[in-house]
């Protein structure tokens, strides 16, 4: 019986051992379900007409592969010590240092939660005019507001193990397998492979706008995966799950404005033979990402306002999203990818080079949460310096040197030039008297 219960208030502290209790299994069944919805079909649509099809899975492939690595890496950081993302910014942006990725971070949360809540609810009522000829938008807006934010009071542990693996993540997985099986049967899949693109998108522009999709989980993944009973374990789970999901719901976006010769999402899937209930199965599991974007935005929230309830964060942020998902049209995705990946894709080179380089994957813990702060009189300006030039890196290849791509460059540009910083800074400091 599917309940929803407050989660235990030990907000951004180290996860109690006990409550560490999610493997292999749980993150699978939960990043699965995290790479899936219809945002991600959304997405796959951007790629053609620009590539032909082929070009486009290769893209999906090949960024897919990247995005997820640096996502699963970033995951490891959570679980080894057990704490959300942002207070694992601390150490090498410092404590103030922390506080802007984290408004960052917040914007964006709530920016993803209110267009998740923006498409579905622009979904279900395309479903209800189209069956009952019933069509009321902010209804459904309330409806779906309401009860993301329940399962963000409620917690990962309620969300991974009541709804998603008992009922939720299958679901999508026999409705997904199925619109799969329609469109290879349906329509002539190898015709569509031959056919050229436009030549519009740049092949690697187009492996950045799939990279931008697992990265904008990056800020997000240590508080879910500070949940691990072991590190390995949350490491392959996530990469398998998000791997597996994210590239087969972008394939299906470029396959059905192709096959269906339109570039209208949702009247797409209609048009297919019982589009109306894949429909309903796939806004089952788009609940889940708004879920996470509104309790990791609580979380996040916390790192500068550690004292305020979980609950009552995630409420208000929660009605936020409600209230601009209700008011706000959905406006430019795809800038909003790139500038997600902008902004993110440099700051995690900053983290995994001082975690698994610099520290060798060991953080003194109690000093995360020491007064005053330990680290850099609570700001690293060497590390805030470093993230600058990787966004504008990032944003400099994207507009004059697009076929690069911009985000593995900018992700070593920043790795490569804050290591040789730190260890100059260390060189100086040991020859002061």
């Amino acid at each position: 019986m599917f309940k929803i219960t407050p989660p235990p208030e030990w907000g951004i502290e180290p996860v109690p051992e006990k409550h560490r209790v999610l493997g292999f299994f749980d993150y699978f069944a939960l990043w699965s379900s995290l790479g899936m919805g219809l945002l991600v079909l959304l997405a796959g649509t951007l790629l053609v007409p620009g590539l032909g099809l082929g070009q486009a899975l290769v893209a999906i492939l090949i960024g897919t592969a990247l995005g997820v690595l640096l996502l699963a890496l970033a995951g490891v950081v959570g679980s080894d010590n057990a704490i959300p993302t942002m207070v694992l910014l601390r150490p090498v942006l410092g404590l103030h240092g922390s506080y802007l990725p984290t408004l960052l971070n917040l914007i964006q949360l709530i920016g993803w939660g209110s267009f998740e809540i923006i498409i579905m609810a622009q979904a279900a009522d395309s479903i209800t005019k189209s069956l009952f000829g019933f069509s009321n938008y902010f209804i459904w807006v309330f409806l779906f507001a309401t009860f993301c934010t329940l399962l963000a009071i409620g917690g990962p542990l309620v969300v991974v193990r009541q709804w998603l693996e008992k009922f939720a993540v299958w679901l999508v997985y026999a409705i997904t397998i199925w619109l799969t099986w329609h469109l290879f049967t349906h329509y002539d899949i190898g015709t569509l492979l031959r056919a050229p693109g436009t030549g519009a998108l740049p092949f690697w522009l187009a492996v950045d706008l799939v990279v931008a999709m697992p990265i904008s989980w990056m800020p997000l993944v240590a508080d879910y995966n500070r949940f691990a009973k072991k590190t390995t374990q949350a490491f392959w789970g996530t990469y398998l799950g998000y791997f597996l999901a994210n590239a087969w719901f972008y394939a299906l976006g470029a396959l059905f404005v192709l096959a269906l010769k339109t570039e209208d999402l949702i009247p797409a899937i209609m048009t297919v033979t019982g589009g109306g209930v894949a429909l309903v199965l796939i806004l089952v599991d788009e609940t889940d990402n708004a879920f996470a974007d509104i309790y990791s935005a609580a979380v996040s929230s916390q790192n500068v306002l550690p004292k305020a309830k979980q609950w009552l964060l995630a409420t208000a942020i929660g009605f936020v999203c409600f209230l601009l998902a209700a008011a706000v049209p959905i406006g430019q995705y795809e800038e909003f990818l790139l500038l997600i990946g902008s902004v993110f894709v440099p700051l995690f080179g900053l983290l995994l080079a001082d975690y698994f380089v610099l520290n060798r994957r060991k953080y003194q813990i109690t000093e995360l949460y020491r007064e005053p702060p330990p680290y850099w009189l609570g700001l690293n300006p060497i590390a805030l310096a470093v993230w600058i030039i990787g966004i504008f890196a990032y944003h400099y290849i994207a507009r004059n040197v697009p076929h690069l791509g911009a985000s593995i460059p900018s992700f070593l540009i920043t790795l490569i030039l804050y290591l040789v910083l730190a260890k100059l800074e260390n060189v100086v400091a040991r020859r002061e008297p």
